[in-house]
C-alpha cells in the first residue's frame, strides 16, 4: 500500500503528464479559428508570464544577485528551452498530428544523450545503442501512420522536421541548464528563464505581425489561457511537488505515460485515429526513452523538475 505522501505523488505525477500532454491539443483546437503559431504561443505566455514573474521576484528576494556570465545563460537557455522549442513545436502541429507530436518530443532524453557522447565524450554503451534503436524504430513506425493518415509525404516530414528541431532546442537547453540550476535553484531558474522566453516571443510578435492579431475569438483566448493554466504553470508546480514526494526517477517513470494520453486526448477531442503501428511504435519510443534515462536518473536527481517543464 502506498503511504499518503506516495498517493499524493503518484497522482500530481499522473496530473502533471496529462497537463503536459494537453498542450498539443489546445494547440490542435485552436489552428481551425485561423490563428498563427506565434499569435497563439504570444497568447500562452501573456497568460502564464505574471506566474513565472511573481515567482522570479519573490525567488530572487534576498538571493545573490546574478552576474553578467549569469544573464548571458539566461539569455541563452531561455530562448532555447522556452522559446525556440516552443514556436518551433507550435509550427510543427500545423502539419502533424498530435500523437506523433508528442513521441517526436519525448525522443529528447535520447537527444541529450547523443549530446553527452559527442559533445562531452561520453562513453556509449550496448544499452544507449539499444535506447536509440529503439526510440527511432518506434518514431518510424508513428511516421507511418501520420503518412498513412495524411497521404501527403511533404506535410509530415515538414511537420516532423519542426517538431523535431524543438526537442533537439530542449535537448540543448537541459545540457545547458545543470550549472545554473545549482546556482539559482530550480524555481528561480525556470521563471527566470521563462520570462526571458516570454520577451523574445513578444519581440518576435512585434516586429513581424500586428498588435491586433491577439484580438482572436473568445474560443481561442480561451484556449490559450486553458493551456497557460493547465499546461504550463499548474504540471510545473505539480511536477515538483511530485518529485519531492517520489523522487525524480519514479516520477519520470510516471511521466512516460504522456504520448500515450496525448494519442488518447487526440482521439477523443480531435477525432484522431489510432493505428496499431502508432500504439507500437509509442511502446517502443517509452522503452528507449526509459533505458536511456537510466544511466544519469540518479546523477542528475536534483535537475530533474525542470527535465519536463516544457515537454
Amino acid at each position: 500500500m502506498f503511504r499518503n505522501s506516495e498517493t499524493t505523488g503518484f497522482w500530481l505525477a499522473i496530473l502533471a503528464a496529462l497537463g503536459f500532454s494537453a498542450k498539443a491539443i489546445f494547440v490542435k483546437l485552436a489552428y481551425p479559428y485561423g490563428v498563427s503559431p506565434l499569435a497563439l504561443l504570444a497568447l500562452r505566455m501573456a497568460f502564464a508570464a505574471p506566474v513565472f514573474a511573481f515567482i522570479a521576484l519573490r525567488a530572487s528576494r534576498n538571493a545573490t544577485p546574478l552576474k553578467g556570465g549569469d544573464w548571458i545563460a539566461l539569455l541563452a537557455l531561455g530562448l532555447l528551452g522556452y522559446y525556440g522549442a516552443s514556436i518551433l513545436d507550435f509550427m510543427g502541429l500545423q502539419y502533424i498530428s498530435a500523437g506523433l507530436e508528442r513521441l517526436i518530443l519525448f525522443t529528447y532524453p535520447t537527444l541529450t544523450l547523443l549530446i553527452a557522447v559527442f559533445v562531452f565524450d561520453r562513453s556509449f554503451s550496448r544499452r544507449d545503442f539499444a535506447a536509440l534503436g529503439l526510440t527511432w524504430l518506434g518514431i518510424a513506425l508513428a511516421f507511418a501512420h501520420d503518412l498513412q493518415l495524411r497521404g501527403d509525404a511533404t506535410v509530415v516530414l515538414l511537420g516532423g522536421a519542426l517538431v523535431f528541431a524543438s526537442a533537439v532546442c530542449y535537448a540543448l537547453y537541459l545540457t545547458g541548464c545543470g550549472e545554473m540550476v545549482s546556482r539559482l535553484g530550480s524555481r528561480r531558474f525556470t521563471a527566470l528563464a521563462m520570462c526571458v522566453s516570454t520577451a523574445a516571443t513578444f519581440l518576435h510578435f512585434g516586429a513581424t505581425q500586428q498588435l491586433e492579431n491577439l484580438a482572436q475569438p473568445l474560443p481561442v483566448l480561451a484556449l490559450a489561457g486553458a493551456m497557460a493554466l493547465f499546461s504550463t504553470v499548474l504540471p510545473v508546480f505539480m511536477l515538483s511537488a511530485a518529485i519531492r514526494e517520489l523522487g525524480a526517477t519514479r516520477t519520470a517513470m510516471l511521466g512516460s505515460i504522456g504520448p500515450i494520453l496525448t494519442i488518447g486526448l487526440g482521439a477523443v477531442f480531435l477525432n484522431e485515429p489510432v493505428s496499431a503501428a502508432q500504439l507500437a511504435g509509442t511502446v517502443l519510443v517509452v522503452l528507449g526513452v526509459s533505458l536511456a534515462g537510466k544511466p544519469t536518473a540518479k546523477k542528475h536527481e536534483a535537475h530533474a523538475p525542470l527535465k519536463r517543464a516544457q515537454a
